[in-house]
């Protein structure tokens, strides 16, 4: 980056927010990214809030640092876990606005569940998660604000990320958890018609998940979700969009091997990419 840039950073616990930024980046390619992977400290799913904000908070800082004027928390666990707090308590002393409009961080759950409402014909809708996101009960909250008439059922699937880490989310093995979970999240309500894909890793499942869900069903990944939300948020708040560089630059840090970052980058980005390690 330049010394005049200032990136919309994207923030994850490790490589899923990466199928969020390439749908970003698909929707707004004119503005520089910085990506930051907590890869050292990763999996967020099954560390308590307080860890998870730690962490998370630690991260907002090193991309304010890196001239980030919006943070996405690409990240379903940090969303859940962290968002909140930092908005509430720390942006007015980490971004007080003194030489322009502040610095802002969004997450992925209100996007979502702002939107979910508009695909269910039945009022029934699953939600496919880690086990963090599901105790946080974010997506339940959320949902009741935007769309109180529907019921939502919850599905935590932990060998899921483990299974896409390891590169088996197209092999053979793979289809006993995710036909599993499926069962399971449909055995709570029938009426299911719209699963959300709550976590940023089961997009590279998604053959596999259409395979073994009602052939009706609508499946929802969040990526271009996001971007689309995004893309309304810098129109309705162009004092923020104006803070954004443009130059198409795209930056990725790790806080883990580099080596290993951009080879696994290249699956959920979908194209190569080159990472500098970062200590934090």
């Amino acid at each position: 980056m330049t010394l005049s840039s200032q990136p919309i950073g994207v923030f994850d616990s490790g490589y899923g927010g990466l199928t969020i930024l390439r749908e970003i980046v698909k929707k707004l390619p004119q503005y520089d990214y910085v990506y930051l992977g907590d890869n050292a400290r990763t999996p967020y799913g099954t560390r308590s809030f307080e860890t998870v904000y730690h962490y998370t908070l630690e991260c907002v800082r090193h991309l304010f640092d890196q001239g980030c004027r919006l943070v996405i928390l690409a990240c379903n666990t940090a969303s859940a876990k962290a968002l909140r707090n930092i908005q509430q308590l720390d942006l007015p002393t980490l971004a007080p606005g003194l030489d322009g409009p502040g610095r802002r961080v969004l997450g992925v759950i209100r996007p979502t569940t702002e939107v979910i409402g508009q695909y269910s014909k039945t009022g029934n809708v699953g939600i496919l998660a880690t086990r963090g996101t599901v105790t946080s009960e974010s997506y339940m909250v959320e949902i009741e604000k935007f769309f109180p008439k529907l019921s939502v059922f919850q599905e935590a699937c932990p060998m899921w990320v483990p299974l896409v880490e390891n590169g088996e989310y197209d092999h053979p093995g793979a289809d006993y958890f995710v036909k599993q979970h499926i069962d399971r999240l449909l055995a709570k309500s029938p009426e299911i018609d719209t699963i959300l894909l709550a976590c940023t890793h089961y997009p590279l499942l998604l053959d596999k998940i259409r395979q073994y869900a009602p052939a009706h069903a609508t499946i929802l990944s969040q990526g271009g979700i996001v971007a689309d939300s995004l893309a309304d948020y810098l129109i309705r708040h162009p004092e923020i969009e104006a803070q954004c560089s443009q130059y198409g630059q795209r930056t990725f840090l790790t806080t883990d091997s580099t080596d290993d970052f951009d080879r696994q980058a290249t699956v959920f980005y979908g194209e190569p990419v080159q990472s500098a390690h970062l200590v934090l």
